[in-house]
Formats: C-alpha cells, structure tokens, sequence
C-alpha cells in the first residue's frame, strides 16, 4: 500500500474507532474543550493585567518636589538634568498654581475652595512629573534624582508597580497550576479511549501482525483518532472563547466607562493570533501523546501473547 493510500486508511479508521467508542471519545473531547476554554480565560485575564502592569510602568510618574523658595533657574536646570537621565522618556513641570487648581477641582467643595481666596496653600508643591520607558530602570534613575541638589522629596510608583507585578505573577502561576491538571485528565482520558478501541480490535491486530502488518501501519488509525479528539476538543471552546472575550470587553466598557475610561484592553485580534495557535497544537499534542503511549504499552501486551 502506498503512504497516501496508508494515510486514507488511517484517517478513515480514526473516525470509526471514534464512533466506536462514542461515549469516552465525547469525555475525553468535553475534557479538553474544558482544560483549552479555563486556559483561554486564564490567558485572557494574565494577558490583561500584564498588560495594565506594562502600560503603568511608563504611564505612572514619579514625582519630585524641590526645596522651599528655589530659584526658577535651577528648577529649569534640574528638569534639564533629569531629562538627561538613562531611563526617563519624558519630564513635565507642574506649577503650584496648576496643582492648587487641580486639587480644588479634585477634592474641595466651590464653597471650601472660595474661603482660600486668592491664598495658595501649595505654594511649595510646583514638581516634575517623570515618566520612564523601562521600569527597571527606575530604581537607579529614582536614586539619581534624589542626589540633585534642591531636590527635597521624591514619590515613586514602586509600590504600585510591585503589587501589579505580584498579581500576575501568582495569575502565571494558578494558570500553569490549572492546564496542567486539566491536561493530566484529558491525557488520562485520551488513554483510556485508545485502550478501549485497541481491546475491541485486538484479535484484528493479532491478525495483521501475523501477515506482515507493521506496526507503524497498525498505530496509524488510533494516533488519528487520538490526534481528531484533541483537535476537536481544542476547537469546540475557540469559538466560545472569541464570544466571552467580546462581549466582556464591550459589558466593562459600557457599564464601567467612568472606572475604565483611561484603561485599555488587549484587542481581540492580537489575543487570539496567540490562543489560536497554542489551543490547536496542545489539543493535537495532548492527543497524539496519550495516544502514543497507551499503543506502546497495548501492542507489547498483544505480541506477548
């Protein structure tokens, strides 16, 4: 028999050992939709907030305030200064006049604001807000800034960006932690479904050893069953998966624009040029791994026999 007319054979064998065995074929299928959809919503939600963590590290500023009655001059050379700095990608000047009315708009009362008069409780609060490209570069170019003279204080974002960061760090490890025991199940399941149609065909496969049958020959129809369960399996939740991920997004966006109005998601494309891919080859590979051990140890049973 030729390789292509083997490979008919195989494939069109898979799909009957499939029917064959419907009830753990559909189990081990409802498996890995199950272990390829929690993994698609765990990736939704670590792929978010890493980044949300991304866009704070250069979105988040630090700030830094001067000393009492310092000379314009030398707040114009300390901006130049730290502009120079490795790291920094921007360096903006707020006055105290413009935090003053910031912070009446923000947090007092027209009424409250009006019994200040004309009086600038933040007069010494004029600073540069400093953003930066890389956050790992912020720790240094912060110790910097601390150094120069007529500085008084420096605020960081490290606090913020640590707590973010040990949030995606425990989702990254709760996301490998889940797959894999939902992988372990599928792969269990898989097993049991290629045990299952080899012991129905074994008195066939006995057969097809004795006339000169190889064994490549013979493992071809259960690796394509093996491979079509978890290809279908990984399929099924894809979809599903594009539905909940749009329709979340769009429900956060309508219902929560005040919270939301200044946070982004990853758009639905790029996450899914990523979980497409990688939900496909771990069906597959999950399939033809199960499968491929549980013939090794069957075909060996049946030689021995």
């Amino acid at each position: 028999m030729s390789r292509f007319g083997a490979l008919v054979y195989s494939f069109s064998q898979g799909i009957k050992n499939i029917k064959r065995n419907k009830l753990f074929s559909i189990a081990s299928m409802a498996t890995m939709a199950t272990c390829i959809f929690l993994f698609g919503i765990l990736y939704f939600i670590l792929v978010n907030v890493s980044y949300v963590i991304e866009r704070a590290e250069t979105n988040v500023g630090v700030s830094v305030f001067f000393n009492p009655g310092i000379a314009d001059e030398r707040v114009t050379e300390i901006g130049e200064i730290i502009s120079d700095i490795d790291g920094v990608s921007s360096c903006q000047f707020m006055s105290a006049e413009d935090t003053w009315e910031y912070y009446k708009k923000e947090y007092l009362t027209e009424e409250l604001a009006e019994t200040f008069a004309d009086d600038n409780p933040l007069e010494d609060s004029m600073s540069y807000t400093v953003f930066f490209r890389d956050i790992d570069k912020q720790i240094n170019a912060v110790e910097q800034i601390k150094k120069i003279a007529g500085v008084r204080k420096v605020n960081d974002s490290r606090d913020v960006i640590n707590t973010l960061t040990k949030i995606n760090r425990g989702l990254s490890f709760a996301t490998v932690a889940i797959v894999i025991l939902l992988l372990a199940i599928a792969t269990f399941l898989i097993s049991t479904t290629i045990t299952m149609g080899v012991s129905v065909r074994r008195r066939e496969i006995s057969i097809m050893h004795l006339i000169g049958a190889t064994d490549t020959f013979i493992r071809g129809p259960f690796l394509v069953e093996g491979m079509l369960i978890g290809l279908l399996g990984a399929c099924i939740p894809l979809s599903i998966l594009y539905a909940v991920y749009y329709k979340v997004i769009a429900a956060i966006y309508s219902k929560f624009i005040g919270v939301f109005s200044g946070m982004n998601f990853v758009d639905i494309k790029d996450v899914f040029a990523v979980v497409t891919p990688l939900s496909l080859c771990m069906g597959v590979g999950i399939g033809l791994l199960g499968s491929s051990y549980t013939l090794t140890k069957q075909l060996k049973r049946i030689k021995s026999l």
